[in-house]
This record gives structure tokens, sequence and C-alpha cells, in this order.
């Protein structure tokens, strides 16, 4: 990876701002460590299993960081930056109109990859977060948790003019997440028929 770069305008202010994946999981990591630190710190006690159960959460956003942000394909073995630029960045790629651009794509298997990717990479996020937030009590806020998970990287995306902010993108998310979720449940009610059936 390229180590983070950045040009100026003659007024100082940043024009250009590239971000390689290793610096952005580098962010990531220290920023999840110093929050673990002070959970931890108030409440004068480390449970390893929950971290290990969090650990899973920080897995999980980490692999997505990568699909969302950063191209698919590799240039020279390397992973492209992702990159600001304040001259491109306006007007914003925009697409509230479903299935226009999952749709425009010459190539079958190019849309077949879109699809199952988008979809493939949030069903893990359905299985582990309603394991590990207990607070997520209902079906509601389950779903709730995945689709503003998803529509807060799609806002993010606006930041940056290689990437675009795409309905279809929160849809396909959204679909994996609720796989996931189903998955979970699945496990959980023969989890707990099983239980049952030891106690007769």
């Amino acid at each position: 990876d390229r180590p983070l770069q950045r040009s100026f305008d003659l007024k100082g202010r940043i024009q250009v701002f590239e971000i390689s994946y290793t610096s952005l999981i580098l962010a990531i990591s220290v920023i999840w460590l110093l929050m673990r630190v002070c959970v931890c710190t108030k409440r004068k006690q480390l449970s390893w299993k929950r971290e290990v159960q969090l650990m899973l959460v920080y897995i999980c956003i980490v692999v997505v960081a990568r699909f969302t942000f950063f191209p698919f394909s590799k240039a020279n073995g390397r992973i492209q930056p992702l990159i600001f630029d304040a001259a491109l960045m306006l007007p914003p790629r925009i697409n509230l109109i479903p299935l226009v651009n999952l749709l425009n794509y010459e190539i079958f298997k190019e849309m077949l990859i879109n699809v199952i990717g988008n979809t493939a990479m949030f069903i893990p996020l359905g299985i582990v977060w309603p394991s590990v937030f207990k607070r997520l009590d209902t079906h509601g806020k389950v779903m709730a948790a995945g689709v503003g998970f998803s529509l807060c990287i799609e806002i993010l995306q606006l930041l940056f003019f290689d990437r675009v902010t795409d309905i279809d993108d929160l849809i396909l998310n959204s679909v994996g997440f609720a796989v996931g979720y189903g998955i979970y449940l699945l496990v959980k009610a023969l989890k707990n028929r099983a239980d049952a059936c030891k106690m007769r």
C-alpha cells in the first residue's frame, strides 16, 4: 500500500487526499482499541469472552470497509487507495432509482459479481450483530441497525468522486443482512428446540 498522501491549493486547503487500505485499517484499529480501553476502564473489568465476541464485529467492519470503499481489482498486486478530490467531489454521484445501475452491465458475470458481493458481505453482520448486541432484541431493531450501517456507508461515499452512492447497494446490503439474521434466528430456534428436548 502507498502511504497516505496529500496535496494542497494556494491557500493551504487540502485538494487531494489519498488513503491506503492499510492506513484506514490502522485508523479503525486505533479507534477500536481506544474505545475498548475506555469502556473496560470505566467498568473496571475485562471480559475476554466479550472481547472475542466484539472482535467478530471488528472483523466484519474491516471486511466491509475493504469492499465498499476500495476498488475490487488490484493494480500490481496492491489495493488502490481511496481518493478524496475536492475539485471532483461535486456534483456527487448518486443513484436513487432502483435497478438502474444494477442492470447497466454489458457483461452478465460482472452484474452477478456485484449482486452476490453486495449481498454476501452483509450476511455475516446479520449473524454476528444480534448475537453480540443484546439490545438488538426485536426484528425491527436488528434490521434498523443493518440498514442504518449500510446507509452510513453510502453517505460517506459521497466524499469520494470515484465511488457511487447507490440505492441498489443499500437494497442488496439490507437483503444480505436479512439473510444473515434469518440464519441467526434459525440456529437459535434449533438450539432452543435441542435444549427443550434435553429437559424432557
